[in-house]
């Protein structure tokens, strides 16, 4: 096993590890730990809310969820010799739920959950049709994933790393806070919000403390998006195997890493999406010194994805075109056409004795794919959404005799918002 550069006791909180991390991107939060170009290492990883949310039928942590403290990350982590203008390789060597740990109170010790905020605290992709919290738990076995919530179905995880990403410069903060603040002044009072500013409640900053911690929480930026040094992408296929390139802002780089998933579909649609779970990342590092203009990489990572998906070869696609639902025509509208293509799925799994949030959570954790079909054909774009057709205990084709019913179980826990 490689060596332990963050080690978290799953005894202890977060903020009473030996070494504590962060949850929120600022180029002064110490590095605690360093390694070398070359070196290889394990980190652990806590699940994002720092075990606020249960293993039980219950969706009340999920509307109550303390989400001033997310997301809670293992880093910064300084690498040698790196400097600003330089990229540096991320090697995933391996990535899974907390090891030797197939039983606790802790997602990632044999479970991890989905769940749907509430719109008030954030929503979903589909917030307005569920506006409300819900979570469902699923249980790990091997690289499988089942829910006594969703009956019927099984998938194998594709694990993940929901973020990872690079501090970002003095400039880089600043313009992260200007635009964002910008686009919130624009309809300030929006349930959800339009973006998050820098808030000092539950701000987690390593060893800072006094009034360096204070006027770094005034200034911090949420971890809630993606951003130019990589951050909360969710991207799926960003699992074993993968190779990462980061821009690198400042002196170290100061990489940084968390919400892991045991598995998801494209675009994490339910939010407090995917699987969510604690657990470990071994890593390998390296530098290409002056990489970024070298390779035009000025900002966003680029990547390789890695080399362990599910090898699932048939699938059923659904379509959706930029056409709201009461009728009301938009131009190229991307966003309102995959929301259209998960519905139409939503609709069809409702006729095989699902609900309509047990089909949408499936949507969030299944390793479906979603993809922009059409882009240029005025004025509908098309998106689709593919679902795996074998994650299902019956066949979910159709066929002229008719769709197979399901007993839907207990079905999802829900708490009213």
């Amino acid at each position: 096993m490689p060596e332990v550069v963050f080690p978290l006791d799953s005894q202890k909180k977060f903020t009473e590890q030996r070494i504590v991390g962060h949850n929120r991107w600022h180029p002064d939060i110490p590095a605690l730990v360093q390694v070398k170009p070359g070196d290889v290492f394990r980190v652990h990883c806590r699940e994002w809310f720092d075990g606020a949310i249960h293993n039980d039928d219950s969706a009340d942590d999920i509307l109550n969820a303390p989400l001033n403290q997310v997301h809670v990350l293992s880093g910064p982590i300084a690498v040698q010799g790196a400097e600003p203008g330089d990229l540096l390789i991320v090697d995933i060597l391996d990535v899974g739920p907390i090891p030797q740990e197939d039983s606790g109170p802790l997602a990632g010790q044999g479970w991890g959950y989905t769940g749907v905020f509430a719109t008030r605290n954030g929503g979903g992709f589909l917030t307005e049709q569920f506006p409300d919290a819900y979570k469902v738990i699923w249980d790990f076995r091997g690289q499988t994933a089942t829910s006594r919530h969703i009956p019927g179905v099984s998938f194998t995880g594709i694990v993940h790393p929901g973020l990872m990403g690079t501090a970002p410069s003095h400039e880089l903060l600043r313009t992260w806070n200007a635009r964002e603040a910008a686009l919130i002044a624009t309809d300030p009072d929006r349930v959800p919000p339009l973006a998050l500013p820098p808030n000092p409640d539950g701000a987690i900053l390593g060893n800072l403390r006094g009034e360096e911690f204070d006027r770094v929480a005034a200034e911090a930026a949420r971890t809630a998006p993606p951003r130019e040094n990589g951050g909360n992408q969710d991207i799926k296929n960003l699992t074993k195997g993968s190779r990462v390139f980061y821009p690198v802002f400042v002196e170290g780089a100061k990489l940084s890493m968390g919400d892991l998933h045991f598995s998801q579909g494209d675009g994490e649609i339910t939010f407090c999406g995917a699987i969510e779970m604690g657990g470990f990342m071994d890593l390998h590092v390296d530098l290409i010194k002056g990489g970024m203009e070298t390779y035009g990489v000025s900002e966003n990572a680029i990547f390789m994805p890695g080399n362990v998906d599910p090898r699932y070869d048939q699938w059923l696609a659904f379509s959706g075109t930029s056409v709201t639902l009461d009728g009301e025509q938009r131009y190229l509208d991307s966003h309102l056409s995959y929301q259209r293509a998960c519905l139409h799925a939503i609709d069809y799994l409702q006729k095989f004795g699902y609900s309509d949030i047990q089909a949408y959570m499936i949507l969030g954790a299944a390793p479906i794919e979603g993809r922009l079909s059409g882009v240029v054909d005025i004025p509908n774009s098309c998106s689709t959404v593919y679902i795996p057709t074998a994650i299902f205990d019956f066949d979910v084709r159709p066929s002229a005799t008719g769709p197979h019913k399901i007993d839907p179980g207990q079905g999802v826990p829900v708490a009213k918002a």
